[in-house]
Parts: C-alpha cells; sequence; structure tokens
C-alpha cells in the first residue's frame, strides 16, 4: 500500500500517465501476489506439500521480477529493463499453476 501512495501522491508531478499506469499495473501485481502467499503461508500450516513450497518461491521470486521491472521502468530506467518483466511473469503463473495443483490434489484426496 505505501507503493502504491507514493505512486498516488509523491510521483503524480513527476511522472506522466504512461508511467503511472505501470506503477499502478506494479502495485496492483504486488499487492494481489502479496495475499497469495499469505494463503500459502495460512495452506502450509496443515501440509508440507511440495507444490505449495513451489508456489510460494514462485510468487517471491517474481515479485522482484515483475513488479521491481516495471517500477523501475515507471522511474524511467532504460527500457531493457523490461526484458525481465516476462520472466517474473512466468514465475507468476508458475506459482498459480502450483497452486492449483495442490488444490485438485487436495480435493483428490478428500474425496478418496
Amino acid at each position: 500500500m505505501a507503493l502504491g501512495a507514493f505512486g498516488a501522491h509523491a510521483l503524480r508531478a513527476s511522472l506522466d500517465e504512461r508511467a503511472l499506469a505501470i506503477w499502478r499495473t506494479a502495485v496492483d501485481y504486488q499487492f494481489w501476489h502479496a495475499l497469495a502467499v499469505l494463503l500459502v503461508g495460512v495452506l502450509a500450516r496443515d501440509s508440507e506439500a511440495r507444490s505449495l513450497r513451489v508456489a510460494v518461491t514462485a510468487f517471491a521470486i517474481g515479485m522482484p521480477l515483475f513488479c521491481g521491472s516495471l517500477y523501475a521502468l515507471a522511474l524511467g530506467v532504460p527500457g531493457a529493463v523490461g526484458a525481465i518483466t516476462p520472466v517474473g511473469g512466468v514465475a507468476f503463473i508458475a506459482g498459480w499453476l502450483a497452486l492449483a495443483w495442490y488444490a485438485w490434489r487436495s480435493a483428490a484426496e478428500r474425496t478418496g
């Protein structure tokens, strides 16, 4: 939330609309994936499933790569930094797939 407030208030005067939109995208993705990390933490209290470790690791890798590169791009670093963004996106996708696999396997175990 602090990065969102920083972007909305401190950066508004110095960034154009495109850069602010990039900043907002980074904030949104960071927020949702931080919540996903919390969810995995709650699930991991009752399970030692490898898929949960994969999910949290992928989210933890994705946040700095995806969100961090977007923050940097919004602040005006060279566009080549944008090549890192898709790597973070792939990490996010891997995390969600691992979480879905955990949910599917857990449901299958419960129904026998």
